[in-house]
């Protein structure tokens, strides 16, 4: 039973190719600004683009703010949210629900970040080692913490990701198992696994929204 839970989590399970490649499809839903008439698709991901462009330009600290700063946080945003959507359907491939994926995500982001720091901004990230009035005595236990909990948060973002997709694909895989049309009550049980694939799309935008701002606001603290 557990195996066929967590079969939907193997890339050769589905199908006999990779299903990875469903990462690389998830670029086609992005819009193109090419087009000679705009659909209401393309002006309504512009008109998300601009809200996040704004949220995230108040995130970012003034002394690494530049131009086209906040672009990876949004198409961070976009990458992470298509991917959850597109993999709450059936025969789909949850690329999301691997650490190998959030991992990748955010560790390069992250790194680029603090090396970015610590060649333009040396002084102030020496100063964020040791927090003001720290004694003497503890200033070398300080810069450990302090050492440690920035090597350790972009590990935290990618198992928050990764923990929140596969808690809900196993339970929608144990609420599809327990549909049975000769069942009294399958009308109840349907109505509830509608309710929950709903809650799971929001779960998709949500935890995409999450990562994407906590990535702006991690940078932001160090700097």
């Amino acid at each position: 039973m557990m195996m066929s839970l967590f079969s939907m989590f193997d890339p050769s399970a589905i199908t006999s190719h990779s299903n990875w490649i469903i990462m690389i499809f998830t670029i086609m839903f992005i819009p193109t600004s090419y087009w000679k008439i705009k659909s209401r698709y393309n002006m309504k991901m512009n008109y998300i683009t601009n809200i996040l462009n704004n949220e995230f330009k108040m995130l970012f600290m003034k002394n690494i703010m530049m131009k086209g700063s906040t672009l990876i946080c949004v198409s961070l945003f976009f990458f992470i949210m298509i991917n959850n959507l597109t993999s709450n359907f059936p025969y789909t491939f949850c690329c999301s629900a691997h650490l190998v994926f959030s991992i990748s995500l955010s560790i390069p982001i992250w790194m680029s970040i603090i090396i970015f720091c610590w060649i333009n901004l040396t002084k102030s990230m020496l100063s964020h080692l040791v927090p003001s009035g720290t004694p003497t005595t503890l200033m070398p236990l300080m810069v450990m913490i302090e050492m440690s909990s920035n090597l350790i948060r972009p590990f935290a973002l990618a198992v928050r990701l990764t923990a929140n997709l596969i808690a809900g694909h196993l339970l929608m895989a144990l609420l599809g198992n327990t549909m049975n049309i000769n069942n009294n009550y399958w009308m109840i049980i349907l109505l509830v696994q509608t309710t929950f694939m709903m809650f799971e799309l929001m779960v998709a935008m949500i935890q995409s929204y999450v990562f994407s701002v906590l990535m702006t606001l991690y940078s932001s603290e160090i700097s």
